[in-house]
C-alpha cells in the first residue's frame, strides 16, 4: 500500500525529553538584586546569596541568603552590611559562597564605594548558613573570590579567582593552603592595554590542569591555563565565544565535561545590551565549545551574572540575575545536555 500523502504526528512520550528540571523565581526583599551564588552544604542544603538594595552602589546594599528547605525556598535574610573605618555606611557587593573539603562554610564579598576602591572579606558559618561569624578583612593585596566561586585542588590547596580595576581591568588568582586563614597571589594574568579581563572561572580538568575563563572588553571570553596549581599562568587568549562584557561562570562536571553559563552575543551603545539571551554550553577539551540550550531569550531585558554548580545528586544548578527585580533558580539533568 502506498504511503504517500499521509502525515504521522510523533507521541507526546517520544518527544525529546528537557533537561531543564525546574525553574524558580527566587523573591528580592529590595527593590534591586544582582550577582548571586550557590552552594551545597554538607547536609545537602543548597544556598543562595546575592547583593540586594535600592539600587547596585547604594548605600544600603548587603548581602541577602535563601535556603531551599525541601521543594521551595525559604525568605531571605540579609546576613552582611557594611561601614568604612569612619562608621559611614558603604555598598556590599559580589558575594561567593564557598565549602571547602574540611572547615566551615565561607563567604567572601566586597565593601567599598565602586568596584576600583572596593575591599575583600571573608565570614564563616559552622551550621550551615544558619549563624555566621564576624567579618574579617582580608590582608592587604587580597579581595577573595571576585565573583565566582573558588576551586580545591586535590592538594588541599584553595585557589580563588579574583580580579581588579582600579588601574585597568586586570585578573590575578589568590590561593590558601591552610582553609582560607592565610593567602597568596600571583601578579596580574594580562595586561590591560592588550585585553581588560576580570571575574574569572575556574575548571580542574582530569589531567590536573587549571583553566580560566573570564570576561573581557573584547566582546569575547578569555581563557588560561596553568599547570602548578594555579601560581603560574599562560597568557590569556581569546575563545570563539561572544560575550557582551557580562559575568560568567563554569563548572567541570563529573563526567568530564566542562559547563559554561553566559551571555552569547556581543555588546551594543550601551553597558547592557546583549545581556537579553543567557545561555548554556559544553566544552570537552575547554577550547571547543557548543551551545546547548537557551535559558533566556528577551532582547532589552537582563538576564545576567550566572552562578553554576553541581551538587552531589548530580544535578546542576543555575542562578543568575532576572531583570534586576529577581534571582531565577534552574536546575537541570545534565546527561540530557548534548
Amino acid at each position: 500500500m502506498a504511503l504517500a500523502g499521509l502525515c504521522f504526528s510523533v507521541p507526546a512520550w517520544a518527544a525529546t525529553p528537557t533537561p531543564i528540571v525546574a525553574r524558580e523565581q527566587v523573591a528580592c526583599p529590595t527593590p534591586q538584586c544582582h550577582a548571586s551564588t550557590l552552594v551545597e552544604t554538607r547536609d545537602g542544603t543548597l544556598l543562595l546569596a546575592w547583593f540586594g538594595g535600592d539600587h547596585e552602589g547604594a548605600n544600603d546594599v548587603g548581602i541577602w541568603l535563601a535556603r531551599r528547605e525541601g521543594k521551595t525556598w525559604a525568605p531571605a535574610q540579609r546576613i552582611a552590611s557594611g561601614v568604612d573605618a569612619n562608621g559611614h555606611a558603604v555598598p556590599a557587593w559580589n558575594p561567593v559562597l564557598f565549602q571547602p573539603a574540611d572547615g566551615a562554610l565561607q563567604l567572601y564579598y566586597k565593601l567599598g564605594p565602586n568596584p576600583r576602591q572596593w575591599w575583600g572579606l571573608m565570614a564563616s558559618s559552622m551550621d550551615d548558613g544558619r549563624h555566621w561569624s564576624a567579618p574579617r578583612r582580608l590582608p592587604e593585596g587580597a579581595l577573595g573570590a571576585i565573583k565566582n566561586k573558588p576551586v580545591q585542588l586535590s592538594s588541599g590547596r584553595i585557589l580563588s579567582p579574583s580580579s581588579t580595576e582600579d588601574a585597568g581591568w586586570r585578573m590575578h588568582m589568590e590561593w590558601s593552603d591552610d582553609d582560607g586563614a592565610h593567602w597568596q597571589r600571583t601578579d596580574a594574568l594580562n595586561d590591560p592595554k592588550q585585553l581588560g579581563a576580570i571575574q574569572p572561572s575556574l575548571l580542574v580538568h582530569a589531567d590536573g590542569r587549571v583553566q580560566a575563563l573570564a570576561r573581557t572588553q573584547q566582546n569575547r571570553v578569555a581563557s588560561s591555563w596553568s599547570s602548578d596549581r594555579g601560581e603560574h599562568w599562560s597568557t590569556p587568549t581569546l575563545l570563539a565565544l561572544e560575550n557582551p562584557n557580562s559575568g560568567i561562570d563554569a563548572v567541570q562536571l563529573a563526567d568530564g565535561r566542562s559547563l559554561l553559563v553566559y551571555n552569547p552575543t556581543p555588546s551594543g551603545k550601551d553597558w547592557w545590551d546583549g545581556r537579553g539571551v543567557l545561555a548554556v554550553a559544553l566544552s570537552d577539551d575547554g577550547e571547543h565549545w557548543r551551545r546547548v540550550l537557551t535559558l533566556e531569550d528577551e532582547p532589552g531585558q537582563e538576564f545576567s551574572y550566572p552562578a553554576v554548580i553541581q551538587t552531589r545528586d548530580g544535578q546542576v544548578h543555575i542562578s543568575y540575575t532576572w531583570k534586576r527585580r529577581q534571582i531565577t533558580h534552574v536546575m537541570l539533568d545534565p546527561t540530557l545536555l548534548r
